[in-house]
């Protein structure tokens, strides 16, 4: 057995996501782990075995925790759901997929002039690509904002 503790943070991580609920927890528990190695480092015996003596430490923290957030009242004042929130990254990713849904039930001939125009097209070379007249793409295209627009609306 090596006494390094780096070498043992890979099987760190694997026994706590076994112990814990979630990814951010079981890293959470790895690092208090490796702190209180460091904190209790005149305790460890040389030449015994490293590993079992983490893999201790962190299933004493777990226990330690479990306790802990048993006797913690959810709700009060301090507690995070309080505080404000940042809006979520994959809003935007969900809001995207949305819109390219919607983009694919719209009728093929208001898809094409809407996408043309958006992708930077002026309305008369749209026309020009699509064959028609400048006051179709014009139409098309207002037709297919509203369209998008009332297939994105938040219902109330």
């Amino acid at each position: 057995m090596e006494d390094n503790v780096l070498v043992y943070i890979p099987a760190l991580r694997a026994y706590s996501r076994s112990l814990c609920k979630s990814v951010p927890d079981a890293e959470d528990l790895v690092q208090e782990t490796l702190l209180r190695a460091i904190e209790y480092a005149d305790r460890y015996q040389p030449g015994t075995n490293m590993r079992a003596w983490l893999f201790t430490i962190m299933r004493n923290r777990f226990f330690t925790n479990c306790h802990k957030s048993a006797r913690e009242r959810t709700g009060s004042e301090d507690c995070v759901s309080a505080q404000p929130r940042v809006k979520a990254g994959q809003d935007s990713h969900m809001e995207l997929m949305d819109m390219k849904v919607a983009l694919r039930r719209l009728p093929s001939h208001y898809r094409e002039a809407v996408v043309l125009v958006a992708l930077g097209e002026s309305y008369m070379n749209a026309a020009r690509i699509l064959d028609c007249d400048i006051g179709t793409i014009k139409s098309r295209v207002s037709r297919a904002r509203t369209l998008l627009r009332n297939a994105l609306e938040p219902v109330a």
